[in-house]
């Protein structure tokens, strides 16, 4: 006898048995490099190789080589910094909140999803790195301890060194979250293994992991508690990223919107590539049965709304800005949608307010290539977001005798490039050789969430 859910689609479609699962999720791993994944993997390390030249000629001649002048001190390398750990977010929330809100549908998702944080925050991490001048002193300059030029401390007043505390916590539990995760899928392989490096190399990851009831209950203990720690960490790293711009007395960074307007955009722009990654993890490794049409539009629909709460928060800002009655205030808002950046101002609009309303017809939200599209806009107009919030509030400042421009490099250009490159580098390795999909967790949900459940009479 069939029997279907009227309330809810299914999370697992193809009638899949626990050893389809393993098989399926497997295979990509234990099989040799299929030929799009080496067309893909020589592209981002094309990318990694002319994106590193820029930054060894960068770290030999120094951050002169960028476009920054002394109105426009921060630019084209914060703008990258935020955008990354905004790209960062949406591992986190799939992990750990909707853990604890045991909503399954993320089973398929999470474990590609805490990979991006992972790979989106090395990325982040490399930009304020390379804006210290000499990343090789950067121990002597980050950790408080007395340097060989006299005792030199840094100022815990500061929010750029709360960046540092949070970001690094924030990263190290994601780290250790998203390995705790891919334990029980290592010993998976390692019983699958059929060559004794193989066997060897996944029996040292996976832990002596034995698959004992015991073993299990401590995984789920263990999980639960990283996703209690991790939860708080989705709300206070943007709020305290954008802590570096509202704690300032600059027109247009001096609000107190900014917390909760950067986590809502860092979910956002997360969630957004999450869906790009996904739709081509999904086509590639023929995954269509594990991350379905319901996958993509639930996730939609979390992009709908996070959109339009940057939407709001983009009009209050306009609201409070002539509210304030605060000239140089208004002046910024008004700088930013007519004056000589008005092309980013108004791409930032287009791209985050209004086309993710468009997810609002099921048709735009269910189709494949829509999505898509939409998912690379979103985070096209997010970076535009963070362009917009620096540079527009920077290059015109109290007095128009030191108004400037900004233009970026070849060299500004070269270094984001190469985080690209580094992160898909990383990216498509992951996918190589770990498992994309989370099988312990598939499994667990498969006889609740498949195509067909059979009632045995």
């Amino acid at each position: 006898m069939e029997v279907t859910s009227p309330v809810r689609e299914v999370l697992v479609t193809g009638n899949k048995t626990y050893h389809d699962v393993s098989h399926d999720i497997c295979r990509h791993v234990e099989a040799k490099p299929n030929p799009k994944w080496l067309a893909a993997m020589a592209i981002s390390l094309g990318a990694l190789f002319i994106g590193g030249y820029a930054l060894a000629i960068t770290l030999w001649d120094g951050i002169g080589m960028w476009g920054l002048n002394k109105t426009v001190g921060w630019a084209w390398d914060i703008t990258n910094f935020v955008w990354w750990v905004g790209i960062g977010h949406a591992g986190t929330l799939i992990s750990a909140v909707l853990l604890l809100f045991r909503q399954k549908w993320r089973t398929s998702i999470n474990r590609a999803a805490e990979a991006m944080t992972i790979f989106a925050v090395i990325c982040a991490l490399l930009f304020p790195l390379i804006h210290t001048g000499r990343p090789w002193l950067s121990f002597y300059w980050f950790v408080p301890i007395p340097n060989t030029w006299g005792s030199l401390w840094v100022n815990f007043h500061s929010p750029l060194l709360w960046d540092f505390f949070a970001i690094s916590t924030y990263f190290t539990v994601s780290l250790v979250f998203w390995y705790i995760g891919l334990i029980p899928d290592f010993a998976t392989i390692r019983d699958r293994a059929t060559n004794k490096i193989s066997k060897g190399i996944y029996g040292a990851l996976s832990f002596g992991w034995d698959g004992a009831a015991k073993t299990w209950q401590r995984y789920e203990t263990v999980s639960l508690v990283l996703a209690g720690l991790a939860t708080p960490l989705v709300l206070s790293v943007h709020t305290i990223v954008s802590m570096d711009f509202a704690t300032s007395v600059i027109p247009g960074w001096h609000t107190t919107i900014f917390p909760p307007y950067f986590v809502a955009g860092a979910i956002f722009s997360g969630f957004a590539m999450v869906l790009t990654l996904m739709l081509v993890t999904r086509k590639v490794y023929n995954l269509e049965d594990y991350i379905t049409i319901n996958h993509i539009e639930l996730m939609n629909i979390i992009i709908m709304i996070t959109g339009s709460i940057v939407g709001v928060a983009y009009i209050t800002e306009l609201f409070m800005a002539w509210y304030s009655g605060v000239q140089y205030e208004q002046y910024a808002f008004l700088n930013r949608a007519t004056g000589p950046y008005w092309w980013a101002y108004w791409a930032m609009m287009t791209c985050n307010v209004i086309s993710p309303q468009l997810f609002w017809f099921k048709k735009i939200r269910t189709s494949l290539w829509a999505t898509f599209i939409l998912s690379i806009v979103v985070n096209i107009g997010m970076w535009f977001e963070r362009f917009v919030i620096i540079v527009t509030s920077l290059h015109r400042d109290y007095l128009p005798s030191s108004w400037a421009m900004f233009s970026p490099t070849i060299y500004d250009m070269g270094i984001y490039l190469f985080s690209f490159g580094l992160f898909f580098t990383l990216f498509f390795s992951f996918a190589k050789f770990f498992p994309v999909i989370n099988m312990a967790e598939v499994k667990a949900v498969l006889k609740s969430s498949s195509g067909e459940i059979e009632n045995k009479k």
